[in-house]
């Protein structure tokens, strides 16, 4: 059995911060470069995911990277845009964050 410790953390994480819970959703795939989770939510709650600056997602993504190091997995965050989320600039919002700090993190 796959440990899936990484998405019941992030699903447990997401839910806390938003407005709509029930609207969460996660899918989990493995590939030689490692776990790649994608969020679905309720295109209402994107700004409590993303955070001013993109902070809070770059928490929710570091926070993930240690929890897939001490499991000996690569752990990556995609969020999919829902279809009219507030603030869509065009731009990227899955801009590469500088996590090199806790990449080679052995715990």
């Amino acid at each position: 059995m796959a440990d899936t410790r990484d998405q019941e953390f992030l699903e447990y994480v997401v839910k806390a911060i938003v407005a709509h819970p029930e609207n969460v959703s996660t899918d989990r795939t493995v590939d030689e470069r490692g776990v790649l989770l994608t969020l679905n939510i309720n295109p209402q709650d994107m700004g409590y995911v993303i955070g001013r600056k993109g902070q809070t997602a770059q928490a929710i993504r570091t926070l993930l990277k240690i929890v897939g190091a001490k499991n000996n997995a690569r752990v990556n965050l995609k969020i999919n845009e829902p279809e009219g989320a507030r603030g869509s600039r065009g731009g990227s919002r899955n801009a590469d964050i500088d996590t090199s700090s806790v990449d080679d993190l052995r715990i």
